[in-house]
């Protein structure tokens, strides 16, 4: 069974960057599609940006693109986001979430789910 750790959340001012990481343990995963979830407060959860297994094709919602950036070292089991220019509405719990299939992790059913890491974005 797949095991998603998630880690590299904390506090930045707005304009600041993080890199957030999610470590895949378990079984093989290269050949997992990663995605990256956001849930604020009162607010339902959100895809924030998916890379696919077989090419490495990366997707981004509209509110990160430009800012985000998705990227996997398969060597290391490791996806990562680099996120830039943070703004106070990035403020959310974050999630990395794998599947096989990349319409099944877009769709939010993905198998395999982390634990989450707070991003929180305030002056």
């Amino acid at each position: 069974q797949l095991q998603l750790v998630e880690s590299g959340g904390g506090l930045v001012q707005p304009g600041g960057s993080l890199r957030l990481s999610c470590a895949a343990s378990g079984y093989t995963f290269d050949y997992y599609v990663i995605g990256w979830f956001r849930q604020a407060p009162g607010k339902e959860r959100e895809g924030v940006s998916f890379i696919d297994s077989s090419d490495d094709t990366t997707y981004y919602a509209n509110s990160v693109k430009g800012r985000f950036t998705i990227s996997r070292d398969n060597a290391k089991n490791t996806v990562y986001l680099q996120m830039n220019n943070l703004k106070p509405e990035d403020t959310a719990a974050y999630y990395c979430a794998a599947d096989r299939a990349i319409g099944t992790v877009v769709a939010g059913h993905a198998a395999y789910w982390g634990q989450g890491t707070q991003v929180s974005v305030s002056p």
